[in-house]
């Protein structure tokens, strides 16, 4: 919650009685605001006043600190139609918000509705809370960076009158090493901060006190979960988050209207700020200028004249009437000449940025475990087509793919360089053949991508040997010898190549595939002639499944195939088995002489 420069209304006081009494001195102040800091500057952290101690201490920005209760000026009659009982006031103590501050809010609206346009996110609302919660930074009390010239702190939530939470910095933002604070123009407790914390104004530091960084990180805030804060029912809510009281809601949503009916820019370091309700508002911002008292005339002493007697009576001397004072003319006032309003922050490359566009990427096609030699390269272009550098580019895979970058990440980030160019790392094909996308885009911005086809191809060998070209087997038996096969890619071994085997017949019309003949075991132990997706070991090898034989004989070709075009066939041949030879049983061994031959004469 903003600095309280001077106590202010309890969050507590909510009955009538006190609006009313509220109400009541903001009209008769007309300009609410507080005593300028001390001019020995003898304390840079200015704390403000105490809090209702029931609202729960967890889940909002804030951690429900303190804030200012101050309503909008009541001066005019309301303007027909508005929703609820506010006046027309225009000027600058009324609605004038300091040039910085101003430009803050808005160039949080114009990024946030760029990248998250479903929220609605009006700048006059961060002017509500802005208002409720700091006084609008104190009345615009930034440099030229957006950074608070002083700390803005709340007090410590240590449970005494606040809420009671531990330090989760270690001091770092809000220099209290026991207890949080409340830090910045928007009073984010330190642990909020370090979840929704920017970097709006690009100088490389998240920091609360920057008015620009507080406010891209409020809008965030009231933007998350989705919510649509042009509905009344998610804007409540979305106040309600940042710090969970009713007089917090009814506060900021008062100022919100008021502005939305009209504000200007005024410069840095007057606006005014909340009043100071302890002693009765003193309608002073923290660079008044001072009046020229005009200096009283002297009144002359009559000087006695020598040369006229005495009276008579000198216990009654005539008294001179004095000369009537000269007129004066009061010292003439110097006009106070306004602080010029520093210059916008330069557009962050988000917000300049028009398209991406291919610049000269290249066809992307690799084989699979290898490197894609062409990188994605995209070029940053503004509205007039000059290049925009420091652009934050989001590379991802898209696809059904193992391909991946370096690590294995499949979405990476690369910042554009002087020439908005930007080179995506390498990419490197997995196992999975196939395409892909790869799609380059800007980081927090809803832009129009550019997608870049890749296409992944299977390993490949150019040559298949095996080291056997010709294998026999007698029907109803397996073969006895194993195929070994050598894959090979220009003469280098083809490491995880697929490989596939058919069994085919060697007919006249050529090898067709086999019905019949030899054949390979599936994992159920079935006859099968084909297999596919074999691959080969880091040394380019594969030895083959045992084949086996069934009854038919004849001459088949086991033809093995890689998708890369190497070729190999071993020939099968399969014969019946060789019958045993028997005697015949009428056969005789006897070799004697006939009994009817007679010796001769």
């Amino acid at each position: 919650m903003a600095a309280l420069l001077g106590r202010r209304l309890r969050r507590g006081a909510t009955s009538s009685a006190v609006v009313a009494a509220a109400v009541a001195v903001l009209a008769a102040s007309q300009a609410p605001g507080v005593a300028p800091p001390r001019a020995d500057n003898a304390s840079r952290e200015r704390s403000i006043g105490t809090r209702d101690a029931t609202t729960p201490p967890d889940g909002s920005a804030t951690g429900d600190s303190p804030h200012y209760t101050d309503l909008p000026p009541l001066n005019t009659p309301n303007k027909p139609g508005t929703s609820i009982d506010l006046p027309i006031v225009t000027g600058p103590a009324a609605a004038g918000i300091p040039a910085s501050v101003l430009s803050a809010y808005k160039r949080a609206e114009q990024s946030i509705r760029s990248t998250d346009p479903g929220c609605n996110l009006p700048w006059q609302l961060l002017a509500g809370i802005g208002k409720v919660e700091s006084g609008q930074a104190s009345g615009g009390r930034v440099d030229a960076n957006g950074t608070t010239l002083t700390s803005i702190l709340g007090p410590a939530l240590n449970g005494v009158g606040f809420a009671n939470i531990s330090d989760t910095d270690g001091g770092a933002y809000d220099g209290d090493k026991l207890h949080d604070r409340a830090v910045g123009p928007m009073q984010f407790i330190p642990s909020t901060w370090a979840t929704w914390g920017q970097d709006a104004n690009s100088d490389g530091k998240k920091d609360p006190n920057n008015i620009y960084d507080a406010a891209q990180a409020t809008g965030l805030y009231l933007c998350a979960g989705g919510r649509n804060l042009a509905l009344k029912a998610d804007l409540d809510r979305a106040v309600l988050s940042y710090n969970r009281s009713r007089e917090y809601l009814n506060t900021v949503l008062s100022w919100f209207e008021f502005y939305q009916r009209g504000t200007h820019q005024v410069p840095d370091g007057t606006g005014v700020l909340p009043a100071d309700h302890s002693n009765g508002p003193t309608g002073r911002n923290l660079s008044p200028s001072k009046p020229t008292t005009p200096v009283p005339a002297k009144t002359p002493t009559p000087k006695p004249n020598p040369s006229t007697p005495p009276p008579a009576n000198p216990t009654k001397p005539a008294t001179p009437k004095p000369n009537p004072p000269e007129p004066t003319t009061p010292a003439p006032t110097k006009p106070t000449t306004p602080k010029p309003s520093p210059p916008p922050p330069a557009r962050l490359p988000a917000e300049r940025v028009a398209k991406l566009a291919d610049s000269g990427t290249g066809t992307l096609e690799a084989i699979a475990g290898t490197a894609f030699a062409a990188r994605p390269t995209v070029l940053a272009l503004d509205a007039s087509g000059r290049p925009v550098s420091k652009l934050t580019v989001r590379f991802e895979i898209v696809g059904a793919t193992d391909s991946h970058f370096a690590g294995g990440a499949t979405t990476v980030t690369v910042t554009t360089g002087a020439q908005g160019k930007v080179v995506s790392p390498v990419v490197r094909a997995g196992e999975q053949a196939g395409a892909f996308t790869v799609r380059a885009s800007v980081a927090g911005r809803k832009l129009a991508a550019v997608d870049f086809a890749a296409t992944v191809t299977a390993r490949r060998a150019d040559t298949l040997l095996s080291d056997s070209r010709e294998l026999s087997a007698t029907t109803g038996t397996d073969f006895a010898d194993r195929i070994l096969v050598t894959a090979t890619l220009d003469g280098a071994p083809a490491t995880s190549v697929d490989l596939n085997a058919a069994v085919l017949t060697s007919g006249t019309d050529g090898p067709q595939p086999a019905t019949k003949g030899p054949y390979f075991k599936d994992a159920n132990g079935d006859p099968v002639r084909k297999l596919n997706g074999l691959k080969t070991n880091e040394k380019g090898l594969l030895t083959l499944p045992c084949l086996f034989a069934d009854g038919e004989a004849g001459t088949f070709v086991l033809r093995l195939t890689t998708p890369g075009g190497g070729t190999t066939d071993v020939f099968l041949k399969v014969t019946d088995p060789q019958p045993e030879f028997t005697p015949s049983p009428t056969e005789s061994t006897d070799t004697s002489p006939s009994p009817s031959a007679s010796p001769a004469s």
